[in-house]
């Protein structure tokens, strides 16, 4: 077991930097994808909404590392993220040769769901801009060495989008750790993703390589299970099922094989329908395991995005020296919040996420 030990604010430009990608979700609003005529556009990318949560809702300075094809779907991309207040002075820009066969950029059609049927999502994504990233293309020495980087935020999302990527995050990794940086890391296994190249068994031969050069690592129990090869007794039959002691059995059995984690967070999740979630949390950290308010019968508007936020929440806990307890009700907090409203990223205010812990209602606040 190793202890948390961020670098100080001072000496760092960035408190944040996420690797990954980065799509322009299209959302029918309460419509079908299937016979929309009108989409909303919104930027959104598991690894970037972590950035973009700990700018937005919690003030913190942040960037992003990825990659785009420079034509005006890269460019109005480039305009949602600079709205966000995310940095985009390490993002690569890819020439366009005009239909996309080189590079493109990534969409992702998703609706929300509502009551039986579930959230849907049909994504676009391959030979993407960011999916060619090889191991020399970003000067990592740059982010964590001259500029300075608290924490650096990558996933399980980035490293399934192609045979290089891996590396990439790999090679961020390491330049990340030779310089002091604390590497915190999303399992967030998406089957489609993976299927085309190896499945369950190049995910968890890929997560078991980075898992070594991780200080945080976050996920559910299917994430725990598909990318580490860790098994939850139950984990079929939904959270509220689920005896609370044998997730801290998987993350026992987790911490002993990595002993590098100082702490492993988990999301608890039991979809009763699309609109209505058991949501909580647990961390482990310091060797204890640390329990966040559940919120049963949690009402959901879009769930998109609701684990990313999570992991902004307790990073900002984490980066500002709380107590674990606190860390993770920041972050079941902020990611119930950030699934009452549409799109990705979190529209709450870090008042608002403190209301909540506190045990504040849906009183009207005036």
């Amino acid at each position: 077991m190793t202890a948390l030990a961020f670098r100080s604010r001072e000496e760092c430009l960035w408190d944040a930097v996420s690797l990954g990608e980065v799509m322009l979700r299209l959302d029918p609003g309460d419509g079908r994808v299937r016979t929309a005529r009108t989409f909303r556009a919104w930027e959104g990318g598991g690894e970037y909404n972590v950035a973009r949560g700990l700018r937005r809702c919690f003030g913190l300075r942040t960037a992003v590392v990825t990659a785009f094809a420079d034509n005006d779907v890269g460019r109005l991309l480039e305009d949602l993220i600079l709205q966000g207040g995310v940095d985009m002075s390490h993002v690569k820009w890819v020439p366009y040769d005009g239909i996309g066969r080189a590079a493109r950029n990534g969409l992702n059609f998703t609706e929300r769901g509502f009551g039986v049927r579930a959230a849907a999502g049909c994504s676009d994504r391959a030979h993407t801009a960011v999916s060619q990233l090889k191991p020399g293309d970003i000067d990592w020495q740059r982010l964590f060495a001259s500029e300075g980087v608290r924490v650096f935020h990558c996933g399980g999302i980035f490293a399934a989008l192609s045979e290089t990527t891996p590396d990439v995050a790999l090679e961020a990794m390491k330049a990340a750790k030779a310089n002091g940086t604390i590497v915190s890391y999303d399992l967030n296994y998406r089957a489609s993703l993976w299927k085309s190249h190896g499945g369950k068994a190049r995910a968890q031969e890929v997560n078991r390589a980075l898992a070594p050069y991780v200080d945080v690592m976050i996920g559910n129990e299917e994430d725990f299970s598909a990318c580490l090869g860790f098994e939850i007794e139950g984990a079929d039959e939904g959270f509220s099922k689920l005896d609370p002691a044998s997730f801290k059995r998987m993350i026992r059995k987790v911490v002993a094989e990595f002993p590098n984690f100082a702490a492993v967070a988990t999301t608890l999740r039991n979809a009763k329908t699309a609109t209505v979630n058991d949501w909580g949390a647990v961390l482990w950290m310091n060797g204890e395991f640390h329990e966040a308010i559940q919120r049963p019968d949690l009402e959901i508007f879009d769930r998109v995005g609701g684990g990313d936020s999570f992991a902004s929440g307790l990073l900002f806990g984490l980066l500002e020296g709380r107590p674990p307890a606190e860390c993770v009700n920041y972050g079941a907090a902020h990611g119930a919040l950030a699934m009452t409203t549409p799109g990705d990223t979190s529209m709450v205010t870090r008042g608002e996420v403190e209301r909540v812990m506190q045990g504040g209602t849906a009183r009207v606040i005036r």
